[in-house]
């Protein structure tokens, strides 16, 4: 008996994938797609989460409650600011920490 040589195997095989044919891809069969998107769109859901259900209303809320500060604040938003407290050219170092004596 003969021993066996790594190499000499490590050829045989090579020599016999080069002889293997060659498959060439098969298209999809005729409809596939439209099945399978129509299983899919027919799937039933799953129930909706907890937090799905109240994203919607705590979006419409947050966006009330934002509306209604800025309704209750605009005359503070559009009044003029006070002579006393800016003065252009003031320091606001200075004026924040007082003077420096």
């Amino acid at each position: 008996m003969k021993p066996i040589e790594p190499d000499h195997s490590w050829h045989r095989l090579i020599a016999t994938a080069r002889r293997a044919p060659v498959e060439t891809l098969a298209a999809a069969p005729y409809g596939f797609a439209t099945r399978i998107a129509a299983l899919a769109m027919a799937a039933d859901r799953p129930g909706r989460s907890l937090f799905e259900r109240f994203a919607l209303r705590a979006v419409g809320v947050a966006s009330f409650l934002a509306l209604a500060s800025v309704c209750a604040n605009f005359s503070v938003l559009t009044a003029e600011a006070d002579e006393e407290n800016i003065l252009i050219g003031d320091d606001p170092v200075a004026l924040l920490l007082g003077p420096i004596e």
